[in-house]
């Protein structure tokens, strides 16, 4: 992709995680020129005759991406998401680069201003999906399970006898279990105005963000 100046028509996106494969795939069917780097092979060869411009780097720095040519990209995506370090070392060389745009996914608020402070401007995919999913959820669409990236995912649970009659403060649920309710199911009526002072029952059906790994332990502990 040999280029001068900025095409506004051109999208970067580094980082083929869920996220960052599923805007890369949609860009280039919208008819963008796309160009992506990863450095996972296999990740690569599942977008390969989808994606024309994709680059298999051993790491991302301002050498490999001044030669990938993602530098005249218009708009760059940073969609790296387990390794923080990685992330805003690769968001801060693509606006040294002088990017005119330059989108971070976050994992966390801190990480996400600290993404701000370099000039980036910041997405949290998870949480963003979990509110459409909540409002969604208001007009009663049903869910079993929602995968979100390679270690976090939304769920439904129902709740068992332990958490009968208890409030969600008295739980300190989020600090608990590691994972946030984003609705609550009871007698068929969904809520998603989760309150410290909310009441569970038995028999509530949940919805929840978390890593898999905190999810697969509440679900086991819910059923004993």
């Amino acid at each position: 992709m040999k280029k001068t100046g900025h095409d506004s028509n051109s999208f970067g996106v580094i980082g083929l995680g869920r996220f960052g494969t599923s805007l890369a795939l949609e860009l280039a069917n919208a008819g963008k020129d796309v160009v992506v780097l990863e450095i996972d092979e296999s990740k690569l060869n599942a977008v390969k005759g989808k994606i024309e411009h994709i680059h298999p780097v051993d790491e991302i720095n301002h050498d490999v991406l001044l030669e990938s040519g993602i530098s005249h990209c218009g708009t760059v995506i940073v969609c790296i998401g387990k390794n923080i370090e990685s992330n805003i070392l690769a968001t801060l060389n693509v606006i040294e680069l002088g990017v005119p745009r330059v989108i971070a996914k976050a994992s966390s608020e801190d990480h996400g201003r600290v993404l701000q402070k370099i000039g980036a401007e910041v997405v949290f995919p998870e949480v963003e999906m979990g509110n459409r999913l909540a409002k969604s959820l208001v007009s009663l669409r049903t869910l079993d399970f929602l995968e979100l990236d390679e270690d976090i995912s939304i769920t439904e649970i129902k709740l068992s006898h332990h958490f009968n009659g208890k409030a969600l403060h008295d739980l300190n649920f989020r600090k608990r279990y590691n994972l946030n309710i984003i609705a609550i199911t009871h007698d068929d009526k969904t809520n998603v105005n989760i309150l410290p002072e909310t009441v569970l029952n038995e028999d509530d059906e949940i919805v929840v963000i978390g890593r898999n790994e905190d999810i697969a332990q509440f679900e086991k502990m819910n059923s004993r």
